[in-house]
């Protein structure tokens, strides 16, 4: 399996931010129904179903099927009909991105190897009047996991200065790239690491603790709902992928002795799975409920499928 310092899936991967998606809305809670559901399935997920499930949310039946229609616009959907009944499946572009999707779930924030010493190092110069540019290019160095040493020297502990280059090259900004090791500085605040703003990252992995700690509660209760444990488990699974996304995946030996991202993550993938049965059973009802024909295709993905989708 490729590691998260050498991954070529990275570039495919930001296409959940390309589509234009935003955590909860209607377009990312289908891309998580699809992911977790359906992605391997050989009929169409019923447009009825979708709907449904989406008013589990508290989509309202106009905002998702306007959503489904924008999907299929933008080449993420496919829709067919049969008689009366409009079905929809993922196209290669969106299978791609879920794929990635999974990898990054599997690998990120697991054991990584001894870390050498050595950044990635960019320089670029974007002229004052190109703000938007310098926006795009800031997400795009973002998103592979650098950060600014200074105001346009980006620097990343993973071995991603080419996948930089071509990044920037492809907004059309020129700029330099190396790795090198980099000197440590005499004043602490001046540290490569604190490029990053690691407070703010430790409450946002503690918050995710404390979602999942909640969401974990839910399996106590002997009347849970299956729709609960589907809105919770895909609610994880959003804000696992966000924090994975603006997390770099620092070294170890960069990060405090109690950092939380392990025990973050072995609590995400334990609940995605605890909460598995009663969420599929709720996605199958639903799917039998409008083409009783379709609800064995639901399918219950769980860790180890992922991990035998990415290998």
């Amino acid at each position: 399996m490729t590691s998260d310092g050498d991954d070529p899936d990275l570039r495919r991967a930001r296409g959940l931010r390309v589509t234009g998606t935003r955590r909860g809305s209607p377009p990312s809670l289908l891309l998580m129904l699809f992911g977790d559901y359906w992605l391997e399935s050989s009929g169409g997920f019923p447009s009825a179903a979708l709907v449904t499930l989406l008013g589990d949310f508290g989509v309202n039946d106009a905002a998702a099927r306007a959503a489904l229609s924008r999907m299929v616009k933008r080449s993420l959907l496919r829709s067919s009909k049969t008689g009366r009944t409009t079905a929809y499946r993922t196209s290669p572009r969106t299978q791609q991105i879920l794929t990635a999707a999974s990898r990054r779930i599997v690998e990120f924030g697991g054991a990584t190897d001894e870390w050498s010493g050595v950044w990635s190092v960019v320089a670029f110069s974007i002229p004052e009047n190109g703000r938007s540019l310098r926006a795009a290019a800031r997400n795009r160095l973002g998103w592979l996991g650098f950060a600014p040493l200074y105001d346009e020297v980006w620097i990343c502990p993973h071995d991603r200065h080419e996948d930089a280059l071509r990044e920037l090259a492809a907004l059309g900004v020129e700029a330099t790239a190396l790795q090198a090791s980099v000197a440590e500085s005499v004043s602490p605040t001046r540290q490569p690491q604190n490029a990053w703003n690691l407070d703010q990252l430790a409450s946002e992995y503690h918050d995710v603790i404390e979602q999942t700690t909640r969401a974990r509660e839910l399996l106590t209760h002997a009347d849970a709902s299956p729709a609960s444990a589907l809105v919770q488990r895909t609610r994880l699974l959003e804000a696992w992928l966000d924090l994975s996304s603006g997390d770099p995946n620092l070294p170890a030996t960069l990060l405090p002795a109690d950092w939380p991202r392990e025990h973050a993550r072995d609590l995400f993938l334990e609940t995605h799975e605890a909460l598995g049965d009663l969420a599929t059973e709720r996605v199958r009802a639903v799917v039998a409920s409008v083409d009783p024909a379709s609800a064995p295709l639901v399918e219950r993905r769980a860790v180890a499928d992922w991990v035998r989708l990415v290998a």
